[in-house]
């Protein structure tokens, strides 16, 4: 007797109606899956474009803002007359004489000794006492009173209980600000600085420039170096280190020289409309969202089906 194979490998006839609907239900399908993936494409790219484009848009916006506080402190100092200006040099070269007297040590540690800091130097009642200038590393940065999470995320801060930027002997001034923001460059690049490289700071109707003569790096405990030296005028310049770690802080110390006749005239750089990276940045994203609908929009191949429903393609 013949054993049975009870396998039938047959082909199953479908009838035309059954190829049809499976022709419909296979299309369906695969609208469906085109409707949805195609917006999660977009959006995805949509996303990557922004946290690319973000930190050069903010930093840009950023710098309209600097830029633009340093423009209404010029204008609010240009109203000023020669015994406003005497009033508040005065006033801040007592605060400084009486620093050098106290001593840094006790200022830094506990500047609530020294009385009306927020009132000084603070022309446009918005609490910035002058602005910064540094060209190799294009900062252009409001001078702020105090080293406030506010104030740093914005501009430069003035270390209460180190000297006014007023410069004169027995002062030592430490300006502070923020390194590797996405928002903002601020002193990103303070770390290219080198010895003999200068910077001005504008207070009022006066430029002062400083050298660069001293670059080291200490722990946040350390303040001796900004200690006020007797008969020195110096600045520093303070941000956090190494980068992105920030346990420690990079000082870059100048002093006082004469301050070149080109310099001496007060003016505004236009560092905010230098927007040539986000020009580009937009640049790029454009073609790469069009290329992404024309992507999606193109018509795909379509499967043809026997009669028994079957891919013949």
């Amino acid at each position: 007797m013949q054993n049975q194979n009870n396998n039938d490998f047959t082909p199953k006839v479908m009838t035309v109606s059954e190829v049809r609907h499976r022709k419909r239900n296979r299309r369906r399908a695969e609208g469906k899956k085109r409707s949805f993936v195609t917006p999660l494409l977009l959006a995805i790219l949509l996303l990557g474009l922004a946290i690319v484009i973000y930190p050069t848009f903010s930093n840009w916006w950023n710098s309209q803002v600097q830029t633009r506080a340093v423009a209404n402190y010029d204008e609010a100092v240009s109203n000023l007359s020669e015994t406003d200006y005497s009033a508040y040099f005065e006033a801040a070269y007592a605060f400084n004489e009486s620093i050098a007297r106290i001593g840094s040590a006790t200022t830094i540690t506990n500047p609530e000794v020294l009385e009306g800091y927020e009132s000084l130097l603070n022309v446009s009642g918005t609490g910035i006492m002058g602005y910064i200038t540094i060209e190799k590393i294009d900062v252009l940065l409001p001078i702020y009173h105090g080293t406030s999470s506010s104030v740093l995320q914005v501009g430069a801060g003035h270390l209460e209980g180190t000297s006014l930027p007023v410069g004169g002997e027995s002062t030592h001034c430490v300006l502070s600000a923020h390194r590797g923001l996405p928002s903002a460059t601020l002193f990103t690049h303070l770390d290219q600085m080198e010895i003999g490289d200068t910077f001005t700071i504008t207070v009022l109707n006066e430029v002062l420039t400083y050298e660069v003569d001293q670059i080291s790096i200490v722990y946040p405990y350390e303040i001796e170096s900004i200690y006020v030296e007797e008969g020195q005028d110096y600045v520093t310049l303070m941000t956090c280190t190494p980068y992105g770690i920030n346990t420690q802080r990079l000082l870059v110390r100048g002093h006082r020289i004469e301050t070149e006749e080109a310099q001496k005239t007060i003016k505004v750089t236009a560092e905010a409309y230098k927007i040539d990276t986000i020009l580009v940045s937009i640049g790029v994203a454009i073609p790469l969202v069009i290329l992404l609908f024309v992507l999606a929009s193109l018509p795909r191949k379509k499967k043809h089906y026997d009669d028994r429903g079957i891919d013949d393609t």
